[in-house]
């Protein structure tokens, strides 16, 4: 029996480069994702979604708890599903939210990103289709990684193009 994929998996175009209709995509399925949001507290929701280079996009939302410690950001349940079934090799990532200025990943999502994506192309949308992508490196300029721990998990940035 074939496995299914989940619903929120999806392939795009083999090895293809983020071009500009393909980050407008990420950007819809972001904003598709970003309606599941469990915001009950914030009121903030986001969604995210995440490529890999060879075309499989992996969607995420924000997930509140009313201690707000154990919320989970839309990029970083993105990523964690993406891991979990095996993905790696990211390029981008889009990121939906309704604010006044676009939403760059927190803190936190920024240290996930780069360890387990690199310095992957961070596309923000707001809900009036206004949009910015910039590399990781320029939102997470001094990274934390393994290399301070003395492990060969450190991640070397791609020189971009």
């Amino acid at each position: 029996m074939r496995k299914k994929r989940p619903v929120t998996r999806r392939r795009t175009t083999r090895k293809a480069r983020p071009t500009r209709s393909m980050l407008a995509a990420m950007g819809a399925l972001a904003r598709e994702a970003r309606e599941r949001a469990q915001a009950h507290y914030s009121r903030f929701k986001v969604g995210a979604a995440l490529k890999t280079r060879t075309g499989e996009i992996v969607t995420g939302c924000n997930i509140e708890n009313a201690s707000y410690g154990l919320t989970m950001c839309a990029e970083r349940v993105a990523v964690f599903k993406a891991v979990s079934e095996g993905l790696h090799d990211f390029d981008a990532i889009a990121v939906v939210a309704d604010s006044k200025r676009l939403t760059p990943p927190c803190g936190p999502c920024r240290q996930i990103l780069w360890e387990y994506c690199g310095d992957l192309l961070v596309h923000m949308v707001d809900m009036k289709g206004r949009s910015r992508t910039m590399r990781l490196r320029e939102l997470l300029p001094m990274p934390f990684d393994g290399a301070f721990l003395g492990t060969s998990t450190r991640r070397v940035p791609r020189k971009p193009g």
